[in-house]
């Protein structure tokens, strides 16, 4: 089998859906299982119904609704009729979720998060699916609920591979058009569970590893892999191919094309990847596979913004050792701050961390009770890949460099 991944930009509206039938008609679609991710910034949109919910504001209805709408939008657009199923079908997500919202008891935020944002992805594939039935081709709406399974840990969920692996090779049809949702699993007691935002990548790999497949292709609003974001750099470059290792790397740092754990499971079953353009679907974009680490070979820039870069020092001046370095990072696993940068001398230690889990005030205090805290909030983590001096010069001029740090492939510098 084949498996496509079509993100939010593509089935953001009517015009993208009917792209995404275009781009099949084109490429071909017997054989294959298509993931899909949540329409446009659908995501977001649940998160505010969250917020509501948890704050218990008075615009939690019309947060709702405005995502009713949306999809509503989207339904007349594609659809002639309004007695057709797919109507039916979303009104009854929609008061699933309004009934979760009513009867939950659960204050787990997390949980809440993953109940509720999952319903995107069941959105946008309920609705792709039965249009694809409506022009004439044929598919079957897969529930990915039932086949990934993971542990309970909500937002950032564990795969059980086992068990995966053995739901997904008895019940994915071959010689067919599969679509599922991206993002999702389910833990043992059948709550919905989500693999980190982005996940939809993660998931096609997933899928990709069970069935043996031919290769993964996600499409994307870009001719494939970049060197560098376009929004934050000048004269982007296509690179026509990545090894696995290259873009394991690349991703670890935080290039957002891939998903740090897509790549992996295909790596082990050699399985290729191609990163290519929905806009411009006969294009060959960017293939990941075992071979050359980079063609071109030239400098590849990764920034992530909104990073916290905290530094950490003795009270009484002594030396931080081994055991108070394995203290840190104890802590800074157990509030789930991902590091992307250490730096550390004998008597001062610091980090730079995605606080994504906003748990940051909570481990300062915890920090403060052995070691002087200080930090940067809102600082840039910029990482080149085969730098060199001019390279470096772009990402440092008019900016004030706090760290950088060198190794032989790799320059971080955060400003």
């Amino acid at each position: 089998m084949k498996v496509f991944k079509f993100g939010g930009a593509s089935v953001k509206d009517a015009e993208g859906i009917k792209n995404v039938y275009d781009v099949l008609q084109k490429v071909g679609h017997e054989d294959v299982l298509l993931v899909i991710s949540a329409m446009g910034k659908t995501t977001n949109a649940f998160e505010v119904v969250i917020k509501n919910y948890f704050d218990k504001s008075a615009e939690l209805q019309s947060s709702i609704q405005d995502i009713k709408k949306y999809h509503n939008q989207i339904l007349l657009e594609l659809f002639e009729d309004e007695s057709h199923d797919v109507f039916t079908a979303v009104s009854k997500i929609f008061s699933d979720l309004e009934g979760f919202l009513k009867n939950s008891k659960a204050s787990n935020y997390n949980f809440v998060y993953d109940q509720v944002v999952s319903l995107g992805e069941v959105l946008s594939t309920t609705i792709v699916s039965h249009y694809f039935n409506f022009l004439g081709l044929k598919n079957t709406w897969v529930d990915v609920r039932e086949l990934i399974k993971t542990d309970n840990t909500y937002r950032d969920a564990v795969v059980n591979w086992e068990a995966t692996q053995k739901n997904i090779s008895k019940n994915v049809k071959k010689k067919h058009l599969n679509i599922t949702q991206g993002f999702l699993g389910s833990d043992d007691n059948n709550f919905t569970t989500t693999l980190g935002r982005e996940g939809s990548d993660y998931t096609a790999a997933i899928f990709a590893y069970c069935l043996n497949a031919e290769s993964v292709t996600i499409w994307k609003d870009v001719p494939g892999v970049l060197n560098a974001d376009p929004r934050y750099f000048e004269n982007a470059v296509l690179l026509n191919q990545i090894s696995y290792r290259e873009a394991i790397e690349l991703a670890f740092y935080g290039a957002t094309v891939i998903h740090p754990k897509t790549l992996q499971p295909l790596q082990r079953k050699e399985i290729p990847l191609f990163v290519k353009s929905f806009i411009n679907p006969l294009l060959p974009g960017t293939s990941v596979s075992k071979g050359a680490d980079l063609e071109p070979h030239t400098n590849c820039f990764i920034v992530k913004k909104n990073q916290l870069l905290i530094s950490l020092s003795s009270l009484d001046f002594s030396f931080i050792m081994e055991e108070n370095i394995s203290e840190i990072f104890a802590l800074l696993h157990k509030y789930r701050m991902k590091v992307s940068l250490i730096q550390n001398s004998a008597i001062s230690f610091s980090v730079c961390v995605d606080d994504k889990f906003g748990n940051f005030a909570e481990l300062k205090t915890l920090l403060s009770k052995k070691f002087k805290v200080t930090y940067n909030d809102n600082v840039s983590l910029y990482t080149i890949r085969h730098f060199n001096e001019n390279s470096a010069e772009t990402v440092t001029k008019n900016r004030d460099v706090l760290v950088r740090q060198v190794s032989r492939e790799t320059m971080q510098i955060v400003t």
